[in-house]
């Protein structure tokens, strides 16, 4: 019997786009369905009722939760291609300890510069540009932050590509003028067919970022 995959997201979250990238990668044909996050669909609450959020797959019958645990469910259960993850216990430590930050700061950071106030913008901005500086340090002079291939950090990262024009506009700053590596990195992963097809459009989330801000009353 032939597995039956559900992903249920947002076009517009860089959670979400990493578990499609995975699922691009591997091949996998999957019923994709799309989540109003401010009218959430039974079928959601059903399937994560702990946290209530997006992504979620469900693989026959089953759901699994929280972007980094579903791509490591998807490499660990379609392992005959495109691997995911480092083989390598010590490697694989290390590139989850990045995809740990990033989860913990990029997201954070990135959030107040959108939400903050005009008298907390330049901390804000400042407090969002010396993580990416560090993740450019990690990055170094590599291609990828596994190295040669494009790897579990870099897949990790690149959704917010699609989220750093609108940082920019409310932060008024440049990232490439600050971390020109980490944007040539980018634009390398672009370069990548599953990356690319799996990202969501900039204008898409300037106008969703437009709109949330409308809603908490954001001038």
């Amino acid at each position: 019997m032939a597995d039956e995959v559900v992903l249920l997201d947002t076009y517009v979250s860089m959670f979400g786009m990493r578990v499609r990238f995975a699922l691009a990668e591997k091949g996998i044909q999957y019923e994709y369905k799309e989540q109003d996050l401010m009218n959430k669909d039974p079928l959601l609450l059903q399937m994560n009722p702990i946290h209530k959020k997006i992504p979620v797959l469900i693989h026959n019958g089953k759901p699994i939760c929280e972007s980094l645990i579903i791509v490591q469910y998807i490499d660990e259960v379609w392992k005959d291609k495109s691997p995911l993850m480092p083989s390598d216990p010590y490697e694989k430590a290390h590139a989850r300890f990045w995809a740990d930050y990033v989860d913990k700061k990029i997201y954070d950071t990135g959030r107040k510069i959108w939400t903050s106030k005009k008298e907390d913008q330049e901390a804000a901005n400042k407090e969002f540009m010396e993580c990416l500086k560090l993740l450019e340090g990690e990055l170094g002079d590599k291609p990828y932050f596994g190295g040669e291939s494009f790897g579990f950090v870099d897949m990790t990262l690149i959704p917010y590509y699609t989220w750093f024009p609108a940082y920019e506009k409310f932060g008024n700053f440049s990232i490439e003028a600050e971390c020109p590596k980490i944007v040539a990195w980018a634009k390398r992963c672009m370069q990548k067919e599953s990356v690319s097809k799996s990202l969501a459009d900039p204008d898409k989330v300037y106008d969703f970022i437009v709109m949330l801000r409308q809603m908490r009353g954001i001038a």
